[in-house]
C-alpha cells in the first residue's frame, strides 16, 4: 500500500492490502489502482479516517477473494485535508505519479468539484459523498464516470422540509455556510418547503472562517423565525450556537448531521445544544451488506458501524467497483466497467451482499448488490436515494426520533 506521509495514513501501511496470499495469487496479474481520497484532518476529519480503513478494508476482502476481472487492488491514500486547494493537489499526486483508475471517498462537495476535472481529464471513476446537485449533470459529470452514493442537497432539503411539517414548523429561516453544499442543502430546503405552501423567512449566506457570525445571526433573528434551517459545518455551527444562546432566544435548530454530531454537542455544552434536530441519510441497517461492513467496521475502528454513515459508503464503493469489473471480465476497459455498474447495483438480478457472493453469482446471470448504505439503485444521474434519520440532542445525547423517506 502506497501512502501519504500523514501519521495517520503511515498508521494504516500495516494494512495487509497485497499480503503473502495476494502476491501469489497475482504474481502474474495487472492490478487495478484505486485513489482513496479521504478527509483525514479538517471539517470532515471525524469521518474520514473510517472511510479510509473501510476502503482498505474492502479491498482485503476483494483481494483474498481472487480480485475482480482476474486483477488485485492497490491503494494509494491521500488526504484531502477538507479543502479544494489541498485535495486537488493529491488528486494531481494520485494520477500523474500512482496512477490511479479511481478515485473513492472524496467527502464535501467543494472538494468533489474541485478534483471532478482531473478526473474527467484522466477518464477515470470518481465515487464521492457529496451533495451538490451540479456534480450529477454537465460540465461536471460529462463523461458520466462520476457516482455519489451520499444523498443529493435536493434530497437533503427534501428531508429537512418533511421534518419541519411534521414538527408543526410555520416559519422557518435558513442559514448557508457560502459553498456549493451549504448553499445547495438551504435552496433544496427552500424549493420543497415553497412546494408545500410554505416561505422562507430569511435565507443567509455567510462567509467560511470568521471568528464571529453575529452579525448573520442577527439578521436571521430579526425575520422571527421559529426554526432556523442550516447548510454548515462543525467549525462555524460551533460558534453560531454559542452565540445564540447568548441572545437568549428560542429558536429551534435543524441541522445536517455532519454539524450536528457527538463534537458539536461537546464543544457548545448540553444546554446549548439540547433539542437540536440533526438529520442525515442512513445506511441499509437491516441488510446482510451492513452486518459485513459493520463486522469489518468494529474491529478496524472498535465502534458499531453505526457510527460513521460515509464509512458505509466507501465499504459499498469497493464491492461496487469490483462487481462491475468482474461482470466486464478481464482486462476490461474503464469504458465496459462503467457499463456494469448500474447493471450490478440495480434491479433486476439476484440479490446479493458481498463481494464473493456476487463474484459466484454472476457465473449465473445478472445480480444486484444491495449495499451496506443503501440499496444502491442508481439513477441516470449516478445517484442514489437513501432514507434519512431525524435526531433530537436530548441531554447530551443523539437520539434518533424517526426515518423519513422521500
Amino acid at each position: 500500500m502506497n501512502l501519504s506521509r500523514r501519521t495517520i495514513l503511515q498508521a494504516l501501511a500495516a494494512a495487509t492490502l497485497t499480503g503473502s496470499l495476494g502476491q501469489r495469487a497475482f504474481a502474474q496479474a495487472e492490478s487495478f489502482r484505486i485513489g482513496a481520497l479521504n478527509p483525514i484532518t479538517g471539517a470532515g476529519s471525524p469521518y474520514g479516517t473510517g472511510m479510509q480503513k473501510m476502503i482498505v478494508a474492502a479491498v482485503e476482502m476483494v483481494n483474498a477473494a481472487g480480485g475482480a476481472g482476474g486483477r488485485r487492488f492497490e491503494v494509494f491514500a491521500e488526504d484531502t485535508q477538507t479543502t479544494p486547494q489541498a485535495a486537488v493537489l493529491a488528486a494531481k499526486k494520485l494520477i500523474e505519479v500512482n496512477k490511479v483508475q479511481a478515485v473513492l471517498g472524496t467527502w464535501s462537495s467543494g472538494v468533489s468539484l474541485a478534483v471532478i476535472p482531473l478526473i474527467n481529464d484522466a477518464n477515470i471513476f470518481l465515487m464521492n459523498t457529496s451533495g451538490a446537485p451540479a456534480l450529477s449533470v454537465p460540465p461536471a459529470n460529462a463523461k458520466g464516470l462520476s457516482y455519489r452514493f451520499q444523498a443529493t442537497n435536493d434530497r437533503f432539503g427534501r428531508a429537512f422540509a418533511e421534518l419541519c411539517q411534521k414538527e408543526g414548523f410555520k416559519r422557518p429561516a435558513t442559514m448557508a455556510f457560502n459553498n456549493a453544499s451549504g448553499i445547495g442543502n438551504t435552496e433544496g430546503f427552500k424549493k420543497a418547503w415553497e412546494a408545500k405552501g410554505g416561505k422562507v423567512l430569511e435565507a443567509v449566506v455567510y462567509e467560511p472562517n470568521q471568528p464571529s457570525y453575529r452579525a448573520e445571526l442577527q439578521k436571521v433573528l430579526a425575520a422571527k423565525p421559529d426554526v432556523i434551517v442550516t447548510g454548515s459545518y462543525l467549525a462555524d455551527t460551533t460558534i453560531i450556537l454559542r452565540e445564540w444562546f447568548q441572545t437568549g432566544e428560542t429558536t429551534k435548530w435543524v441541522i445536517p448531521a455532519w454539524a450536528a454530531n457527538p463534537q458539536l454537542v461537546k464543544a457548545v455544552g448540553n444546554e446549548v445544544a439540547e433539542g437540536i434536530f440533526a438529520v442525515d441519510s442512513i445506511s441499509n441497517e437491516g441488510s446482510e451488506a451492513f452486518k459485513a461492513y459493520d463486522a469489518a467496521y468494529q474491529k478496524a475502528m472498535g465502534k458499531p458501524g453505526l457510527d460513521n454513515v460515509y464509512a458505509a459508503m466507501t465499504w459499498d464503493m469497493v464491492v461496487t467497483l469490483a462487481l462491475a469489473m468482474e461482470a466486464a471480465g478481464p482486462g476490461a476497459t474503464i469504458a465496459a466497467i462503467n457499463a456494469k455498474i448500474r447493471e450490478v447495483a440495480n434491479p433486476a438480478g439476484t440479490k446479493v451482499s458481498t463481494f464473493a457472493e456476487g463474484k459466484e453469482a454472476l457465473k449465473k446471470g445478472k445480480i444486484n448488490y444491495e449495499g451496506a448504505s443503501s440499496v444502491l439503485d442508481f439513477d441516470q444521474f449516478g445517484d442514489v436515494t437513501p432514507d434519512f434519520s431525524v435526531s433530537v440532542v436530548s441531554k447530551g445525547n443523539i437520539d434518533r426520533k424517526y426515518i423519513v423517506k422521500i
